[in-house]
């Protein structure tokens, strides 16, 4: 039932209108996310994330969104904008190639998702809610995935998805507020700060977090580089209705990041809440690093960012390490 109902979402996010033969209605947009560490030349831990959809209305998902974020977010400013996402990440052991159960090793894991947005913006400020809904286990077509593309370009098959964390109904909870301010301009490039600070509460994971990024470029727009993570994502019809600035050529900038966590459950690591499974313990601060590029060309934007994130478990000689990936994030508007 569930595998229907993100088949559904998919198709009526790609082409809402393309039986009526004509563009999606102004406002309308799509974003891709992809997050690998194929570059990195690794293959482990959080493998593989990927994040997609836009502003199609369900209502399941959306509303309570809605009315969670009028709670959070300042009143008035611009309307409240709506988006569907389905996404799935994939988490693995340092060795794919071990089909025996790695105890003291990251679990293998897999999320499968489908997420309702709520978002609303006054003045520098940008307030986001999204509520994910989905499964954790085999049903989250993890095995099939990774192995699936592993054998399409050649690369070690993973050997251990039987031995993954149970299949579990999970949720995920998330509110993000980001603010941007002006540090200065000299010659046209302009200098801006983005602090933001949040929080997750879920099955999934419960956390709060804090960081800001730096970005330097020409006609910047939005709120920095738009982010996979639950609540990272700008609508591109709120960058429409807000900002101004975005009709003054091609948009550029160069940005880096800090992100922090304070972690009190992740079941990835802790292993699923409602049934035995494999786990790890879960480190209680992790951080990310960030480095990127962002551009925009009417009506289409991508960014690339470099990831270094910090151990996020335990191990028995804290010989775990950091991980390194990378995140492409494509948007078009309509």
């Amino acid at each position: 039932m569930f595998r229907a109902i993100v088949l559904f979402a998919l198709i009526a996010s790609l082409a809402p209108h393309a039986g009526a033969q004509q563009r999606p209605p102004q406002g309308s947009e799509f974003q891709l996310f992809i997050e690998n560490d194929l570059l990195a030349r690794t293959d482990r831990y959080y493998t593989n994330g990927i994040k997609f959809g836009g502003g199609v209305p369900f209502e399941v998902l959306q509303l309570p969104a809605t009315e969670l974020l009028k709670q959070l977010a300042p009143r008035g400013g611009s309307a409240i904008h709506l988006g569907l996402f389905v996404g799935q990440n994939l988490y693995t052991p340092r060795s794919i190639s071990v089909s025996q159960p790695q105890a003291l090793d990251r679990p293998w894991a897999a999320w499968l998702y489908l997420g309702g947005v709520a978002q609303r913006a006054k003045e520098n400020r940008l307030d986001t809610v999204e509520i994910d809904l989905g499964l954790v286990g085999p049903s989250a077509l993890g095995k099939e995935i990774h192995a699936g593309w592993h054998d399409l370009i050649g690369a070690t098959k993973p050997m251990g998805w039987h031995n993954q964390i149970p299949n579990e109904p999970a949720f995920l909870v998330s509110w993000l507020a980001k603010s941007k301010h002006a540090l200065g301009s000299r010659h046209g490039v302009d200098l801006e700060v983005i602090p933001h600070g949040g929080g997750s509460i879920g099955t999934v994971m419960t956390l709060a977090r804090a960081g800001a990024s730096l970005r330097l470029g020409q006609h910047m727009t939005g709120f920095g580089p738009d982010t996979i993570e639950p609540g990272g994502s700008m609508l591109q019809n709120m960058r429409r209705d807000i900002e101004s600035g975005r009709a003054h050529g091609v948009e550029w900038y160069v940005f880096a990041g800090l992100d922090h966590r304070l972690i009190a459950h992740n079941i990835f690591l802790d292993g699923t809440v409602f049934r035995d499974s494999p786990r790890v313990r879960h480190r209680p601060h992790v951080y990310d690093v960030t480095l990127g590029v962002s551009l925009r060309i009417n009506p289409v934007r991508i960014s690339a960012t470099r990831v270094r994130r910090s151990e996020e478990f335990f191990t028995v000689a804290n010989s775990g390490g950091p991980q390194t990936f990378d995140s492409i994030n494509l948007g078009i508007e309509f």
